[in-house]
């Protein structure tokens, strides 16, 4: 199963923001590799993905070579990422994938949190093509205000439209536009309907919970 994934991993486009390659052959920087779950954890959330995946042991062509990093280092990794990520996180699992051309480590990361973006000491990265970068103001704001899902969100089923007054949705437009700044013109264009949907305070029709407190 898991030579399926890596050969998955190996064919997608070279600047697929959510996977890295890197040849380390006998060797990983524990702050290189920190700032790469950084980035693709939250290029994962990002892109609605599962999950991000840091592939050792082939080089940046997809040429396998395979690497000779043991178990003690992987676990001084994962301490190390442990310690110094906000919030505190740390790989799913770390898969160890036989080829003919030797092993090669799957480092499986997890997305990041909904609603926060995760940090390597202090310094949160992303993706920009195939370099890792600071991540991006557009990024950040879309993952910090991401809803979510709790009692707020329940729908109230006898709710409509009609219920709410406009000043209340004018308050709420313009709170929402305060957390999405880089939408602000968009959002004025959006009738009553279109801002709610977006803003997540109905679904599929129905109002939540959260609309009418």
């Amino acid at each position: 199963m898991m030579r399926e994934i890596l050969d998955k991993l190996l064919a997608l486009d070279a600047e697929t923001e959510y996977v890295e390659f890197k040849e380390a052959k006998f060797s990983y920087d524990s702050d290189k590799m920190g700032r790469y779950f950084s980035a693709l954890s939250n290029e994962a959330n990002y892109l609605d993905v599962d999950q991000g995946w840091m592939v050792l042991g082939v080089k940046d062509d997809r040429t396998i070579v395979g690497t000779t990093i043991n178990t003690n280092t992987v676990n001084k990794i994962k301490k190390e990422i442990g310690d110094h990520t906000s919030p505190r996180m740390n790989f799913n699992r770390v898969h160890k994938v036989a080829t003919e051309e030797g092993t090669v480590l799957l480092f499986e990361i997890p997305r990041a949190p909904i609603g926060q973006v995760v940090s390597w000491k202090g310094h949160a990265y992303g993706r920009d093509g195939e370099s890792n970068v600071g991540l991006q103001e557009q990024k950040r704001d879309f993952i910090k205000n991401q809803i979510i899902a709790d009692w707020s969100s329940e729908v109230v089923e006898d709710a409509t439209i009609d219920d709410l007054s406009d000043n209340a949705i004018a308050k709420a437009r313009e709170e929402f536009k305060e957390k999405n700044k880089h939408l602000i013109v968009e959002i004025d264009r959006w009738d009553d309907a279109t801002f709610l949907n977006k803003s997540k305070v109905r679904i599929k029709g129905k109002l939540t919970k959260a609309a009418i407190l």
